[in-house]
C-alpha cells in the first residue's frame, strides 16, 4: 500500500526557488542551442519562429517534468492531454528536427533538476555540431546551386554545354527538362556543385557566348532570413 501511495501519490512539490532555477537554466540552455543553429544554418529557408519553439518548447517541457515529479497518475494524465493536441507542422530537414530534439531534452533535464547533465550535454551537442559545422563535410555545400537555361528543341549544343559545366563544375547533374515557348523551346535546370564560388559569373558568361543558349541563370543556395 505504501509503494502505491508513492507512486500515485503526491509528488514531491519544488521550492520556488529551484522552479525559477529550472526554467531559468532551460532557457539560458535551450538559447545556447538556438544560437549555434542559427550560426550554422545552411537551407534554404530559415524561420524565426522555429528558432523561438526551441526556447519556449524547452521550458514548457522543462515545466511539465517538474509538475509531473516522480507521480504516474498525474504523468498519464499529462500524456492523455497531449495526445489530444495534433502537431501537424512537417520539418523537412532532419537537422532541425534533431536541434528541437535536443533542446527539448535539456527541458527534460532541468525539469528533473539534473543540471549537470543538462549543462555537459548542450556543450558536448554544440560543440559537436559547430566541429561538423566547420569540417569539410559540410564546406561543399557553399557552392552548390541551381542552373537553369533555355535551348530550342532542335539545338546542337548539348555537347558545348557539358564542356561548359565540366570546366566550371566539380559535379552537376540534371534534375529537369521541361517544354517553354509553346514547345519551341526545352528549359534545363541542373543542380550544381562550383570548382569556386568565383566561377558564379564566369559559368553564366560561357553559357551566354553559345549560339543556342539563353536566359541563363544560377541560383546559389543561401541562407534566407524570414521577413
Amino acid at each position: 500500500m505504501d509503494d502505491l501511495l508513492t507512486v500515485f501519490g503526491s509528488s514531491h512539490i519544488m521550492g520556488l526557488d529551484q522552479i525559477l532555477c529550472s526554467l531559468l537554466m532551460s532557457f539560458v540552455l535551450s538559447s545556447v542551442f538556438a544560437t549555434v543553429y542559427y550560426k550554422t544554418f545552411q537551407s534554404l529557408s530559415y524561420s524565426r519562429a522555429f528558432v523561438q519553439t526551441m526556447i519556449l518548447g524547452s521550458m514548457i517541457v522543462c515545466m511539465l517534468i517538474m509538475a509531473i515529479g516522480n507521480n504516474l497518475a498525474r504523468g498519464l494524465g499529462i500524456l492523455g492531454t497531449l495526445a489530444i493536441i495534433r502537431f501537424r507542422t512537417p520539418i523537412r530537414d532532419p537537422r532541425d528536427m534533431i536541434f528541437l530534439f535536443a533542446s527539448l531534452a535539456t527541458g527534460i533535464a532541468c525539469g528533473a533538476a539534473t543540471y549537470g547533465v543538462a549543462i555537459v550535454g548542450t556543450i558536448c551537442i554544440n560543440i559537436a555540431a559547430l566541429a561538423l559545422h566547420w569540417s569539410p563535410f559540410a564546406s561543399r555545400r557553399d557552392y552548390e546551386g541551381l542552373l537553369r537555361f533555355l535551348m530550342p528543341t532542335s539545338s546542337n549544343a548539348a555537347s558545348r554545354v557539358q564542356g561548359v559545366l565540366q570546366e566550371c563544375c566539380a559535379a552537376f547533374y540534371l534534375i529537369a527538362m521541361r517544354e517553354a515557348s509553346q514547345g519551341d523551346m526545352v528549359e534545363y535546370s541542373y543542380q550544381v556543385r562550383l570548382i569556386d564560388p568565383s566561377y558564379q559569373a564566369e559559368i553564366i558568361e560561357k553559357l551566354h557566348a553559345l549560339e543556342d543558349v539563353t536566359e541563363a541563370n544560377l541560383l546559389m543556395q543561401r541562407t534566407t532570413v524570414e521577413l
